[in-house]
């Protein structure tokens, strides 16, 4: 079992001071994972990509027969990704929550559901939404747009704060080179690879080559594998340089310009 899962059965074994709902969303968030571990383990790495891909799960109590609590499992996902959760694909993810929930006694998961996440919405989503759309049509970075409070620049968008002194850093480094030895800078560009999309944080051009800087934040803890199986397919799809950089080394500017140095180093050759 992984740490992730480890924290949440003690947290679940001693909820005080949360919410009926909180309990139901941890227990859910406990079933998701170990049921995506379970598909991972039984080689059904199709419906295990599609289960890592939820935002949010819900288990909502739907009847209780017999003593049994039916719940509903509700998926929050993405819009983009929607496609993906196809009716089959869900009924395997759902079997797999199933077994991975047997042990609790008096649960079934009897019917499942992924439904689009919705963007909080704030007093002036009128003007969150203009922002997003931009005078122009554009891609960039269009998910990070509908929040409120994210970093911007140069008129680039930045899931957060660490991306955004990661850019920084990138920025002075591009002003101190010369005109014909420069380097591109593009944060979060959506990216489509054989059977996956992807929006690396920052994507580096330098030298004919190109490379992904990806700033792991906590919600990264335990998904090594998950990790190197997305490495694998963007260096197959022409990426030259993958390095990642955790958010406790963005604290001090000096770190943040050795890893731009050694990274600029092995982009360039």
């Amino acid at each position: 079992m992984g740490e992730d899962l480890r924290s949440l059965d003690a947290i679940l074994s001693n909820p005080n001071g949360l919410s009926e709902d909180e309990v139901d969303r941890l227990r859910g968030e406990r079933a998701l994972g170990a049921a995506d571990i379970l598909l991972h383990r039984l080689g059904d790495a199709e419906a295990a990509d599609v289960a890592a891909d939820v935002t949010t799960v819900h288990l909502i109590l739907w009847e209780t027969d017999y003593g049994i609590d039916m719940y509903k499992a509700l998926l929050e996902v993405e819009p983009y990704l929607l496609s993906r959760f196809t009716d089959d694909v869900l009924e395997r993810i759902v079997e797999a929550m199933r077994t991975a929930t047997i042990r609790d006694r008096g649960m079934n998961i009897s019917y499942i559901e992924a439904l689009p996440s919705i963007a909080e919405v704030s007093a002036d989503w009128r003007k969150q939404l203009r922002a997003a759309s931009g005078p122009r049509p554009t891609n960039q970075a269009r998910r990070a747009r509908l929040e409120p409070q994210h970093p911007m620049e140069d008129g680039l968008h930045f899931t957060n704060e660490w991306e955004h002194r990661v850019y920084k850093v990138l920025k002075e480094r591009q002003a101190a080179l010369p005109d014909n030895d420069t380097i591109g800078i593009m944060p979060l560009v959506a990216m489509r690879v054989r059977g996956h999309t992807y929006e690396p944080d920052l994507l580096v051009t330098y030298r004919g080559r190109a490379g992904v800087i990806e700033i792991d934040g906590p919600h990264h803890k335990g998904r090594a594998s998950d990790d190197k199986s997305r490495e694998r397919l963007i260096r197959h799809a022409g990426i030259h340089y993958v390095d990642r950089l955790d958010v406790q080394d963005t604290t001090q500017k000096a770190e943040v310009e050795k890893f731009v140095t050694d990274f600029l180093k092995q982009l360039g050759g």
